[in-house]
């Protein structure tokens, strides 16, 4: 049996119809002969909405109990059992109430879907995950029930239930929405104008983009090149330049002219690096575009315009926005530019505009790298000018005789001008041209392939050597360049992949959507398996048509990992783009990089602890679980933290004669724990830090010693605020947390913490503790305090 169909009913807001259009269709699929229950519908005494009911199956409710009342939640098992065609299930964001089969709604309709039953349902705007931030922004109340956004995209069909605010309102205020005790509340919070209004177009321009995937993915399927200016998409053309920001302003403003209009801002790298913008450039103008609502897109291309044109037609954009050329007026002989290129190849169906700007005519500001790539043009130059150029050259010396001498240098020229363009081959193929000719018509005896003239023999030699020389030189140099030039594109690709992870871009769809974007690819697919034989499963696809069932079907297979592959579809890369080699560590390197992490692990563990502690403290949710423990029992485990190669420098005195204490051993050992690093942290390389215990009267001293600097007096207290970090701490030494946690759990154990100076030199915490009463027998007549451990020393500041 296959997977069900899922179709929605969307609305703005409560009370447009969603329940009574899902209703309706119901009866509609009954008449038909449909087998069709409800599975839940919530009719909200509105008469007109539950007389839809009437002649529909309705599966009987599961009763539950919560907090004292019965809640009555849809009985998915029944509705299994009784296994209709088609079920229609209401408000696809409820929460279930506990104890029901699956926490929400929306997983109960999966369910369903999964066992091969369609299923009708509805659910507002609001409820959509996604749109939680906005919502709030506009109504003021944050959603506690919502959906994922990609279980409504997955939806077969998703139709817009509609109203405007001023009918919904009086639908309210008519009570056909809520109680009639209930309207006038309503009218002025969730029912104001201003809020349906914005909800609505939420929800318009929410199925207006599901629309558009869908018009998307029908153009892909059926392969149609020609653009559908359905609405209007603006793409700019930008080269890195400061005309960009002129442009996307320009591009923003045609946008705003037209219904839902769209910008694309899309920036082409060439795979050779011979362009280089600037990248503070290009984040500015990132920046600009995003706030102004568009989008911004890095390809790569080697041809400039075909590349705009080609992603213009992939995002059916309807007009290009670029900039006057920057050239001047000698530049053109170079060929003409990328504006005049794209508005040629354009066709009917794509509108160019060319903004003016600031930088026309200054010269080009982003300059060309020479020599960086040796492309097929001109390696058939170099052979052209390796091979034909030595016999023009000879044909052209028959009427002068400037002298074997210059000769050899006339050749050698020619030789150097084939490196310059086809690289070692051709360059080589000049130097034996270019040998033979001068051997034949300019080396005595001439037209014969002999040397009478030692001399020239040697001439010749060295004429070959020096050609082969440099030709080598030359073709070196422009491979390595070649090579930097590649080397500087892929670091451009992977900041900008990494830059979109921390704008916020976390989602796989999105980074392959932009790993799709710069290899210039129609779809991109991560496939993974559990296993070298187990089928293989989409992970994440982005693209029309990007479901391949296997890496094999795809244009590029590239794996990733054991048992995941990387499948592009839309061209073949050449090799030099395929490149997937993982980093080989050395076990020195793998061991470091470890210890690093775990360091970095046991670092972040002890902030988000603080954090965690702190706001505890602060909202006054801490709890102590007070209890008769000994302090011998509890300080040593506080040093578990001390670094390895402190912990011979921590000096413990703890007698086990001391009276018990009335503690949360818990929050002791937290704050014990908290002032040794500190105390450790911030004491001088190689000095001890003493943990000291000690009984008087009816209380119990726990001290940590350091010999550091110490604190003014005027500080002490200054030290123990969250957030505050003595002026002497080293960078990365904490936030300022430590101490401020440990006197909040001093104090919440009906204890003190204090600071002190420590004689000599340095800082002595005094953390005071409740001691235990002992029962009366057991306490001497006349018990004179007992004071153990050394006098009052201690020290440090907040970490």
């Amino acid at each position: 049996m296959g997977r069900g169909t899922l179709r929605i009913y969307l609305g703005a807001a409560p009370g447009v119809g969603k329940t009574y259009a899902m209703l309706s269709e119901a009866g509609r699929r009954l008449a038909r002969g449909t087998d069709c229950v409800v599975g839940h519908a919530e009719h909200h005494g509105r008469p007109r909405t539950e007389a839809l009911l009437w002649g529909l199956e309705v599966v009987p409710p599961r009763e539950l109990e919560h907090r004292g009342a019965v809640r009555a939640e849809m009985d998915v098992e029944a509705v299994l059992r009784r296994a209709p065609a088609v079920a229609m299930v209401d408000e696809l964001a409820h929460t279930n109430v506990p104890g029901s089969r699956n926490a929400k709604r929306w997983q109960d309709v999966e369910e369903l879907l999964a066992a091969g039953i369609d299923v009708v349902s509805t659910v507002n705007i609001q409820h959509l995950e996604s749109l939680g931030d906005v919502v709030e922004s506009i109504t003021g109340v944050r959603q506690r029930e919502t959906v994922p956004d990609e279980f409504v995209r997955r939806a077969d069909q998703v139709e817009l239930v509609d109203m405007s605010p001023q009918a919904l309102r009086r639908r309210m205020a008519h009570g056909n929405i809520y109680q009639p005790d209930k309207v006038d509340a309503a009218l002025s919070h969730h029912f104001r104008p201003g809020n349906l209004t914005a909800l609505r177009e939420l929800a318009l321009l929410w199925v207006a983009d599901r629309v558009d995937e869908h018009l998307t993915r029908y153009r892909s399927e059926h392969r149609v090149s020609a653009i559908w200016g359905s609405r209007e998409r603006i793409l700019v053309g930008l080269t890195g330049g400061p005309e960009g920001r002129t442009l996307i302003r320009r591009a923003a403003r045609l946008a705003e002219k037209g219904a839902g209009g769209e910008v694309l801002a899309v920036y082409v790298a060439r795979s050779d690096g011979l362009t280089s913008a600037s990248p503070k450039e290009l984040a500015v103008q990132r920046t600009l575009v995003e706030d102004l609502g568009g989008t911004f897109h890095h390809v790569v291309g080697d041809d400039v315009p075909a590349a705009l044109l080609d992603f213009a037609r992939g995002a059916n954009a309807t007009q290009i926005v670029l900039g006057s050329s920057r050239r001047k007026t000698w530049q053109y002989v170079l060929g003409p530019g990328v504006g005049t290129l794209v508005a040629r190849d354009c066709g009917p169906d794509l509108d160019v505009h060319i903004v003016t700007h600031e930088e026309v005519a200054k010269g080009r500001g982003l300059p060309a790298a020479r020599g960086a790539r040796l492309g097929r043009a001109r390696i058939v130059a170099g052979w052209a000018t390796g091979v034909a150029g030595p016999a023009l050259l000879a044909l052209l010396l028959v009427t002068v005789d400037p002298g074997l001498a210059n000769d050899m240098l006339l050749f050698l020229a020619l030789t150097v001008a084939a490196a310059l363009l086809g690289g070692l081959l051709p360059a080589l193929a000049s130097a034996a041209v270019g040998s033979v000719l001068l051997n034949y018509f300019y080396a005595p005896p001439l037209h014969r392939f002999t040397i009478a003239d030692p001399r020239n023999i040697v001439g010749i030699l060295i004429f070959v050597g020096v050609a082969v020389a440099v030709a080598a030189v030359v073709d070196l140099a422009a491979r390595r360049t070649d090579q930097a030039a590649r080397l500087r594109a892929e670091s451009e690709i992977l900041s900008f992949l990494a830059g979109s992870v921390l704008r916020g871009d976390t989602s796989l769809e999105a980074l392959l959507e932009r790993v799709r974007e710069t290899f210039a690819m129609e779809s991109a697919a991560l496939l993974e398996r559990a296993g070298d034989v187990a089928p293989w499963t989409c992970a994440g696809a982005a693209g029309p048509g990007a479901r391949v069932a296997r890496p094999e079907e795809a244009d590029v297979d590239v794996p990733v990992g054991d048992h995941m592959a990387l499948a592009l579809s839309g061209r073949v890369l050449p090799a030099s783009d395929r490149r997937a080699d993982d980093v080989a560590w050395s076990e020195e390197d793998r061991a470091e990089l470890l210890e690093g992490i775990e360091d970095g692990a046991d670092r972040l563990d002890h902030l988000i602890g603080n954090l965690l502690d702190m706001s505890r403290l602060q909202t006054g949710t801490v709890t102590p679980l007070i209890r008769e423990i000994d302090v011998d029992e509890v300080v040593p485990r506080a040093l578990g933290g001390v670094p390895e190669d402190r912990v011979g420098l921590v000096e413990l005195d703890v007698p086990e004669t001391l009276p018990m204490v009335a503690v949360d051993p818990g929050l002791l050992e937290r704050s014990v724990a908290n002032l040794v690093e500190n105390a450790v942290k911030h004491g001088p390389p190689g000095t001890r830090v003493l943990v000291a215990a000690s009984a008087l009267a009816d209380r119990v001293e726990v001290r940590v010693v350091d010999r550091g600097p110490g604190v003014p007096d005027e500080a002490k207290d200054r030290i123990f605020e969250p957030f505050q970090r003595y002026g002497d701490a080293p960078r990365g030494s904490g936030v300022g947390l430590g101490l401020a946690v440990a006197r909040g759990f001093a104090e919440a154990m009906g204890g003190t913490l204090t600071a002190e100076d420590t004689p000599g030199g340095g800082l002595t915490m005094v953390l005071t503790l409740r001691a235990a009463p002992r029962p009366a027998e057991d306490v001497p007549a006349a018990a004179p305090a007992v004071l153990t451990g050394p006098p009052a020393l201690h020290g440090r500041r907040a970490s």
